[in-house]
């Protein structure tokens, strides 16, 4: 096992009707600017809840963050927030509206310069201002770690930053909140945690024996789980486990100590900027044929894989056991209604050259555990994925 240092401050606040202790997280006489995406929380009556729940604290609201938030409509929050002097901030939604939420806070204080470059540059963030969730959507994890990704339109860019100063304060979990979700919400959350694991997981070996076998119960709780939370979406224990299976997969605990790849992540990045797929439905198309590349270097793993998740039998051959795991979580990405395939979408040949000169332009040449993702290699992982 590699050396590792484990640090998570978030304090998770999980189960029904929790919400109501959220003034005993927020800082009396805060000045709360309460920041949401698209109005699924007014519609739920969510918002009100919250701030009804909060009548004591003095009030404003953001809304509009993107399914992949934007810098440009990020800096309109940030420019209210030093106008208006706002001092605490509570993301209310999914993974996209507090990685929103973390480049805000991260940029108020950062004066100095374009805040952009905290995300291009990785600049160090010295202060940031405190802010807590309350998580509608299970998919990112982001409730529960320091990072985010953020899309520049203007450049066709998303990319990710990370810093320990945009940990949440806490996070509020109530499964409740996830019962109104669309089916293509919840399969999407449902597909991301699981290959947020894999790029943690499939890899290579370091005898993490806790970190694999965490990594392994986590993936058969989202194949279990996931299809269930389809056909019975008010089943409140089945979205209790995809909930905080969800959070697992991405507070550090299960990459502590072990490779990680994520390839597969910086990939789909590159095809959500370009034409606009969720951020899900790029892992499945990638994420398969990645495997089959990559195959080689993944070998143990895979052979693991194979026999902890999918049981396959070891009277076969290592290939035959391979291709059957890797076919096996393609046909789950499917049963989730996640296609798998470029052309699934309408996209073609032609989307290739573009992403691949997008992974040269954000010096993604050298990705995966053993830095051996080139440019070359993605296009060959593009190719398949057709």
């Amino acid at each position: 096992m590699n050396n590792f240092q484990f640090v998570n401050p978030t304090k998770i606040i999980f189960g029904k009707g929790e919400i109501k202790k959220l003034p005993q997280e927020i800082p009396s006489h805060s000045k709360v600017l309460l920041i949401y995406g698209g109005g699924s929380v007014k519609k739920s009556g969510l918002l009100d809840t919250v701030k009804e729940i909060l009548q004591e604290y003095t009030l404003g609201e953001f809304g509009g963050i993107e399914p992949n938030p934007t810098y440009e409509t990020l800096m309109q929050a940030v420019d209210l927030i030093r106008k208006e002097k706002y001092d605490f901030l509570l993301a209310i939604g999914g993974g996209s509206v507090i990685d929103g939420t973390k480049f805000i806070a991260a940029a108020v204080p950062f004066t100095q310069d374009d805040p952009w470059k905290l995300v291009v540059e990785q600049l160090p963030i010295i202060s940031a201002l405190p802010f807590g969730t309350v998580l509608t959507l299970p998919a990112t994890g982001s409730e529960m770690n320091n990072g985010a990704v953020v899309t520049r339109r203007a450049i066709n860019a998303k990319l990710p930053f990370r810093n320990p100063a945009v940990f949440p304060k806490f996070s509020i979990l109530d499964p409740l909140y996830t019962y109104t979700l669309p089916k293509k919400q919840i399969a999407n959350g449902v597909v991301d945690a699981f290959v947020h694991v894999m790029e943690q997981y499939m890899t290579y070996p370091v005898a993490g024996k806790v970190q694999d076998r965490f990594a392994e119960g986590l993936l058969l709780t989202l194949i279990e789980e996931g299809p269930k939370a389809l056909k019975t979406p008010e089943d409140y224990d089945v979205r209790a486990n995809i909930m905080w299976t969800a959070t697992l997969a991405l507070n550090g605990l299960i990459g502590s100590g072990v490779p990680q790849d994520w390839s597969t992540h910086m990939i789909g990045h590159e095809i959500t900027a370009l034409y606009g797929l969720d951020h899900a439905q790029t892992l499945a198309i990638v994420l398969p044929s990645m495997l089959k590349i990559m195959q080689k270097d993944k070998t143990e793993k895979l052979l693991q894989y194979s026999d902890r998740i999918w049981n396959i039998p070891k009277n076969l051959s290592d290939g035959e056991r391979i291709s059957i795991a890797i076919e096996k979580t393609q046909d789950f990405f499917e049963a989730m209604g996640i296609k798998t395939r470029f052309s699934d979408y309408g996209l073609r040949q032609e989307v290739i050259e573009k992403i691949i000169a997008g992974l040269k332009a954000h010096k993604m040449i050298k990705l995966g555990e053993r830095g051996k993702v080139t440019p070359e290699i993605a296009g060959k992982v593009l190719e398949l994925s057709l």
